[in-house]
C-alpha cells in the first residue's frame, strides 16, 4: 500500500465517513503523505467532525478506517495534536 492508494481509498470512502461518523475533511499525515511508508506503518488521518466529536463518533471512524485500509490507524483533530508535533503534521499534510 502506498500514498495514492490510501489517497484514493479515502476520496473514495469519503462521503460514507460524512454521513456515518460526520467526518469532513479528511487528510493524510505522516509516512504515508510522504509516499516513505513500510509494511510496518499505521496510517496517520487528521479529520474534522461536523459537530462535537464523542467517543462513539471518534472510535466508529476509525475502526471504519483500519477495516478500510487494512491497517492500524492514528486518527486526530487539530486540537487533539499536541504543539511540538503540529508543525511536522502541517509540513506533511495531504487533503483529502
Amino acid at each position: 500500500m502506498n500514498r495514492a492508494t490510501v489517497l484514493n481509498q479515502l476520496r473514495t470512502h469519503r462521503t460514507a465517513m460524512a454521513q456515518r461518523f460526520g467526518v469532513v475533511d479528511p487528510a493524510l499525515f505522516g509516512s504515508f503523505a510522504r509516499d516513505q511508508a513500510t509494511d510496518a506503518s499505521d496510517v496517520d488521518i487528521l479529520v474534522r467532525f461536523d459537530g462535537p466529536p464523542d467517543w462513539k463518533r471518534h472510535f466508529g471512524a476509525q475502526t471504519y478506517l483500519e477495516h478500510l485500509l487494512d491497517r492500524p490507524v492514528d486518527m486526530a483533530t487539530r486540537t487533539e495534536l499536541r504543539a511540538e508535533i503540529r508543525p511536522y503534521v502541517e509540513r506533511d499534510i495531504v487533503h483529502v
